[in-house]
């Protein structure tokens, strides 16, 4: 297991640098610290070496554990919590790196952009579709199509921050950052959180049109 963590970490360092195509089953082997047969022996190829350094950042990153149920949690605090780690999660160098080398026109004709897309998002978004399940279980939302709205939720909380970081340009500040990922957290418990009655005093609604 030391070697197997000793060599996802140097696949790590190696894609971020060099690119998928750049970076060699030597390179990473003598980074690791271990012969090009172990690694092999552990991952099969290259292809496969890449997936689970996919799999491992985002294992790191994202825990099955941040998506379990929490009912004592507020829903906004978890939302908040969840978010924060996306958020650092999708803009670390190698995940910036990696998002650039699946846009390159090498990977885009290969099957390996659909195969990281398995590994790393799709998982994250069915761990957090379980949690919008459980939360509208206990009536905190109202949702009629549960993976849509997780995806919806992801795709606020990258936003123009993740593109200007992957196109180059400069980075958003932390109290940037900190506002970015409130807002987008309220902009999805508007669309989806479950309100109160309104109070017999409220504004009469507007008339439905022809």
């Amino acid at each position: 297991m030391g070697k197997r963590a000793a060599i996802l970490e140097a696949a790590k360092r190696m894609f971020t640098q060099h690119g998928f195509d750049g970076a060699s089953m030597d390179q990473i082997a003598a980074e690791a610290g271990v012969s090009k047969l172990t690694v092999y022996s552990h991952f099969g190829d290259k292809d496969a070496l890449f997936l689970a350094a996919v799999e491992s950042h985002c294992d790191l990153s994202l825990p099955s554990s941040l998506f379990e149920p929490s009912p004592d949690m507020p829903l906004r605090e978890r939302l908040m919590e969840i978010a924060q780690a996306f958020y650092s999660m999708v803009t670390a160098p190698e995940a910036v790196a990696g998002h650039r080398m699946l846009c390159s026109p090498q990977m885009a004709n290969s099957g390996l952009p659909k195969l990281f897309w398995e590994a790393g998002p799709l998982r994250v978004q069915g761990d957090f579709a379980a949690l919008l399940e459980r939360r509208i279980a206990a009536g905190e939302l109202d949702i009629q199509d549960v993976p849509r709205a997780a995806g919806q939720f992801f795709s606020l909380l990258k936003g123009e921050p993740h593109a200007c970081l992957v196109f180059g340009g400069p980075g958003p500040g932390e109290e940037e950052i900190r506002a970015h990922l409130a807002s987008a957290v309220d902009l999805f418990l508007r669309a989806y959180q479950v309100r109160d009655r309104a109070p017999e005093h409220a504004a009469p609604a507007s008339r439905s049109r022809r």
